[in-house]
C-alpha cells in the first residue's frame, strides 16, 4: 500500500518534467531557410560582392536560439542571389565590394504566449579597390512568434529571431538596392 502512495507523486512529477520539456525543449538555431528574404527590386548592381557577417553566436545546449555568423551569411547571400541586387556573390576577397554585416544585440525574452525579437544591426557596403563606403547604416528590426506559430516556447523564440533577422535583411537589401553605386 505505501508503495502505491510513493508512485503517485513520483509520476505526477515525471509527468509534469515531460510536459515541461515538450513546451520548452532544447533550444536549436536560427536556421539560414527561415531567414532568408525576399526582396523585390527593379535595381541589379553591375559588380559582385562578398559577404562578412559578425557578431553572431552559435547555439549551446543551454542558450536561447542564436544566429551563428555563417548561416546569416547564407542566409543575406540568398537573398541577395533570389532578388538580383549584384550579379554575384563572390567568396575570398575577388568582389568588387564587400557587404560586412555586425550582429550588434537583440533582447532574449524567456516567457511569454508571443515572443517579440528586436535585432540591431550594423550595415556597411565598402568598395574593394577605393576602400570608400558606399553605405553605413545601422538597421533595426522586429518580429513576433505567437503561440499560434508554435506551442513550443523554444520553437516560437526562433521562428520570431528568424523573423527578425529576415526583415533586417531585407531592410538593408532594399536600402543597398536605392543607391548609385559607381566602380
Amino acid at each position: 500500500m505505501q508503495s502505491k502512495q510513493l508512485i503517485k507523486p513520483f509520476l505526477a512529477w515525471a509527468i509534469l518534467l515531460v510536459t515541461i520539456q515538450g513546451l520548452y525543449g532544447c533550444a536549436s538555431p536560427a536556421e539560414t531557410k527561415g531567414m532568408v528574404a525576399q526582396v523585390n527590386t527593379s535595381t541589379t548592381h553591375p559588380f559582385s560582392v562578398g559577404i562578412r557577417t559578425q557578431g553572431g553566436s552559435e547555439t549551446g545546449a543551454m542558450d536561447p536560439s542564436m544566429i551563428s555568423d555563417t548561416d546569416f551569411a547564407k542566409a543575406i547571400e540568398e537573398s541577395i542571389i533570389n532578388g538580383r541586387i549584384f550579379t554575384s556573390v563572390v567568396h575570398g576577397k575577388a568582389s568588387d565590394y564587400e557587404l560586412g554585416v555586425t550582429i550588434l544585440n537583440f533582447n532574449k525574452p524567456m516567457f511569454g504566449g508571443s515572443f517579440t525579437i528586436t535585432l540591431e544591426t550594423a550595415w556597411s557596403l565598402t568598395n574593394t579597390t577605393t576602400r570608400e563606403a558606399v553605405m553605413r547604416k545601422n538597421i533595426t528590426s522586429t518580429h513576433t512568434a505567437s503561440f499560434g506559430d508554435s506551442v513550443v516556447a523554444v520553437t516560437r523564440f526562433r521562428l520570431a529571431l528568424e523573423g527578425a533577422a529576415r526583415k533586417n535583411i531585407k531592410q538593408g537589401l532594399e536600402e543597398i538596392a536605392q543607391i548609385a553605386i559607381k566602380q
